[in-house]
């Protein structure tokens, strides 16, 4: 993840962003929330690439399974 997202109180006030850039990762997901496609967001973030988008895209998806997976049935349906 190092490599991926650099979270530093001297950039962007400690917002997690991509790595050599100032892009907050938050942005992409509301990009993506919002119906934006991900060549948008390329496009409108052009320092950020296509790989480092979907490796953030990637691991977002396994942390949220993970979550899950730690979950009861009971506290999902509770």
């Amino acid at each position: 993840m190092h490599d991926l997202i650099t979270i530093h109180p001297q950039i962007v006030s400690g917002t997690p962003v991509f790595k050599g850039t100032r892009v907050p990762i938050k942005s992409l997901f509301d990009y993506l929330v919002t119906g934006q496609s991900l060549e948008t967001y390329l496009e409108d973030f052009p320092s950020v690439n296509k790989e480092q988008a979907l490796k953030v895209l990637d691991l977002s998806g396994d942390v949220l399974l993970k979550l899950c997976d730690s979950l009861s049935y009971e506290s999902i349906i509770g």
